[in-house]
């Protein structure tokens, strides 16, 4: 397994001026900090690894691992925060239209995973890789409360872009019932996910069944973001 075996999200383009590719080292740091942890986590478990066996193998300090991840669960976690930033710029767009927008993110994440599954040397052992992930991920309770505060956060952000959107309060009970429901569409993708690697698909096969899952799912709850169009 490589070290940045489940690097499946797609990357933003490298910017073409000194900040930006600053930016882009950082963000190659990252993504290999989280790459290496996450191999050497479905190798061992994530309670047998110390964050200084990280450091050493990407060849930094352990300090330098702790300024790009401000904990251990946040270096197998860190696509909670591609997702945050993906949906704050997409419910912040006023002319954005907020269900259309948040099928993007989630076409983009799940088109970053079947993409990297169709360049893996051995497709199935790369969908087993996937589906390790995810058990380590539901049988960890560590990563499982680190997940639940962070759905916690993406809730309480997407409540309060949706209020803005019509001038509610960040608590109004309506926008936090459409976060909820919104946010529920990562659930069934990734539900799905698991449902169509298991059944062998292809790369471009397990794509497409699973964003025609999401899709209708995302067709019953679109009355409820008429008001936030």
């Amino acid at each position: 397994m490589s070290d940045t075996a489940v690097s499946w999200l797609p990357e933003g383009a490298a910017g073409a001026t000194l900040g930006g590719l600053r930016e882009r080292k950082k963000r190659e740091m990252r993504a290999r900090l989280s790459g290496v942890a996450t191999r050497m986590f479905l190798e061992r478990g994530f309670a047998e690894v110390r964050v200084t066996e990280i450091a050493e193998a990407c060849g930094v300090s352990e300090r330098t691992v702790f300024n790009y991840f401000p904990t251990k669960e946040s270096l197998l976690l860190d696509r909670f925060d591609d997702t945050l930033s993906a949906l704050r710029a997409a419910l912040a767009n006023p002319a954005a239209v907020p269900l259309p927008s948040t099928l993007a993110v989630l076409d983009a994440e799940l088109r970053g995973l079947t993409g990297w599954l169709g360049t893996q040397p051995d497709p199935a052992e790369a969908a087993a890789t996937i589906r390790r992930f995810r058990a380590l991920t539901t049988s960890t309770p560590e990563l499982r409360a680190h997940q639940h505060d962070m759905v916690d956060l993406l809730t309480g952000t997407v409540t309060g872009l949706l209020a803005a959107r019509v001038g509610a309060s960040d608590d109004a009970p309506e926008a936090h019932i459409a976060a909820v429901a919104l946010l529920g569409l990562w659930r069934v993708q990734g539900a799905s996910l698991q449902r169509h690697l298991r059944a062998g698909n292809d790369p471009t096969r397990v794509h497409d069944l699973v964003s025609a899952d999401v899709r209708a799912a995302a067709a019953t709850i679109a009355p409820i973001f008429e008001r936030f169009a």
